[in-house]
């Protein structure tokens, strides 16, 4: 019997849970409901916007120091949906060969997991893609993972300036295989783009 579709209000609404954190490939766990996987640069804005979807101020934990995310971390919102918080890229504190090992991980999950069926790709409206993000997306196309971009701390510019920068990552994302073609606008402080943000993901559970 086919399951009812899932009302984006009622499903964001329901307890979200930290189930997994890992650094390692053999210590992911074992593939279940539909996930998201949020990626993007450790000062986008990552923890800000999965706390403001599951209406949380503390679920992903939100740090002065970026690149304090140093594992894939996995949250369970009422069995239906698994929101995936990625090591961020592009600006860790740390060593490289602790950058190396969070990419071997990173591709290693992005390419092996059966229940991943999008990743959102976190972009700073008022900067655009750094070549970071453009090294990822080269990844995804190739493993032929959907993606979206999600421009975050919209709440920073203009109306103006939003729809300039919309539409510059939009000529950018045209000729990328694997880019889904709308752009999200969003901003955790003023929470536009939320609601549009968690009907999409609703709508990828129903779909899949």
């Amino acid at each position: 019997m086919a399951q009812e579709p899932t009302d984006p209000s009622w499903l964001f609404a329901q307890e979200c849970r930290f189930i997994a954190g890992t650094m390692t490939v053999e210590a992911l766990p074992p593939p279940g409901p539909v996930e998201i996987a949020f990626a993007g640069r450790s000062n986008v804005g990552k923890s800000s916007l999965i706390n403001a979807l599951t209406n949380r101020n503390s679920l992903a934990r939100i740090s002065r120091t970026p690149g304090r995310t140093q594992q894939i971390n996995f949250f369970d919102l009422a069995g239906r949906l698994v929101l995936v918080d990625l090591p961020g890229h592009g600006y860790a504190k740390v060593g490289r060969a602790k950058v190396a090992e969070w990419s071997k991980l990173i591709a290693a999950y992005l390419k092996g997991r059966p229940n991943l069926v999008r990743l959102l790709l976190l972009i700073d409206s008022r900067v655009g893609f750094k070549e970071p993000d453009l090294k990822l997306m080269e990844l995804l196309d190739e493993v032929a993972l959907s993606y979206q971009i999600v421009m975050t701390k919209a709440d920073e510019m203009k109306p103006d300036e939003l729809e300039i920068a919309r539409a510059r990552l939009a000529i950018q994302l045209a000729r990328r295989p694997a880019a889904h073609p709308e752009i999200i606008i969003t901003s955790s402080r003023s929470k536009a783009g939320i609601d549009q943000l968690r009907a999409e993901l609703t709508a990828l559970i129903d779909r899949s």
